[in-house]
């Protein structure tokens, strides 16, 4: 499908920081650019890279994150750099950096929201709420989703919320956040985007719930780290509830054997991180003592996410531009089951882009092992 005039996606995999950002903004590069967003390779990440970006794409401004693998045009990609733009008046964008998440509480969440509604207010007046989303990209190594995301989702009100946690390729030890010239660890970006464009935000994952029953008896919440499982050491336990044993357990197990726990009778995914070497767990979302989880069975990944395209389809028409957020459990299944060719073939045949993360933001929730994003659809 020809791109938008006002949406430009692109990707680059040259290794020279002032080559590929000069592909960039020569591919992204247009008239009253309102954005462009970078998703970058973990091994890309560098400060001449970030100078190099500021320096070509001008007064553009230019968000991103690190990345734990990429959506580009042409479906999944592993060292590159994916990223999109977008050009006024049909997409009008105001963003902040919080500095650091890990001392952000409501007030802040308050401040910067209403920071970036008077931006947008008084470049186009009139524009209401049912014109936005919001976009959040995080720091995946600091815990600190739940809090920042509450914050935030509560200042929002009707605007919908999305957005992804930073990644390292599997290494969690340096996610870092794309702004202003330079990559920043312990923080994230706000997005607010306005347009005419007709938009969705979505979120889909491919998980029946069991019956197998999960009571963390001891944990450390601050670090994510559950120490017992039904008062048993908690990587046995677990591994015994699905029927694994215990030596076995690493991320392809876990990506196959997620556990839910329910938020006003919905499920939510809580997915397992690692095992550490005192047969704790860590996970990749909030964890708490006294928190019943259940065992899941995974359906259909590839059948789950053409139906959720399809779905998108008829509410909006073929998407001009979907953003995507993808768990990084899922890319691992993925290549497990050798469905990196259709995945990709459907990610570029609906115009995806965007990463595969440590974890998903949807309105006011941190999640995991999910496909969250915006599609948005052809103007009328």
């Amino acid at each position: 499908m020809p791109q938008d005039q006002k949406i430009r996606r692109a990707a680059t995999s040259l290794a020279d920081p002032a080559a590929a950002a000069a592909a960039l903004a020569r591919d992204l590069g247009q008239e009253q650019a309102a954005l462009a967003l970078l998703f970058c390779a973990p091994e890309r990440v560098s400060p001449a890279l970030a100078r190099h970006l500021a320096d070509a794409f001008g007064p553009t401004l230019v968000a991103g994150c690190s990345t734990a693998g990429e959506i580009t045009p042409a479906g999944y990609g592993q060292g590159t750099i994916a990223g999109v733009s977008f050009a006024a008046p049909d997409f009008l964008a105001a963003a902040r950096r919080i500095p650091d998440i890990r001392a952000f509480g409501v007030a802040d969440g308050a401040a910067l929201v209403q920071a970036c509604l008077r931006e947008l207010e008084a470049r186009a007046p009139g524009r209401g709420p049912e014109t936005m989303f919001a976009l959040l990209l995080i720091d995946g190594l600091d815990a600190c989703e739940e809090a920042v995301v509450s914050a935030l989702h509560r200042e929002l009100g009707p605007i919908p919320l999305f957005g992804g946690s930073a990644g390292d390729d599997l290494r969690f030890t340096r996610t870092t956040i794309l702004w202003e010239g330079a990559f920043h660890p312990h923080s994230a970006i706000l997005m607010l985007i306005s347009t005419d464009h007709p938009f969705q935000v979505f979120k889909t994952e491919h998980f029946a719930v069991g019956e197998g029953k999960m009571v963390v008896t001891e944990a450390d919440p601050a670090r994510r780290v559950v120490s017992e499982i039904n008062a048993e050491p908690a990587a046995q336990e677990y591994a015994r509830l699905v029927g694994l044993p215990p030596g076995s357990l690493d991320p392809m197990k876990f990506a196959s054997h997620p556990v839910v726990v329910r938020v006003a009778g919905v499920p939510y995914v809580r997915s397992i991180q690692k095992v550490n070497a005192d047969d704790s767990l860590t996970f990749f979302c909030a964890i708490d003592e006294g928190i019943v989880l259940t065992n899941a069975a995974a359906l259909d990944l590839a059948q789950d996410l053409e139906r959720q395209f399809a779905e998108l389809r008829r509410e909006l028409g073929p998407p001009e531009l979907v953003i995507g957020c993808d768990c990084i459990l899922r890319g691992l299944e993925i290549r497990q089951k050798g469905l990196e060719g259709r995945i990709s073939a459907l990610m570029a045949a609906n115009n995806v882009i965007g990463f595969h993360t440590y974890g998903e933001q949807y309105h006011a929730m941190h999640v995991n092992q999910t496909f969250t994003g915006v599609a948005i659809g052809r103007k009328a």
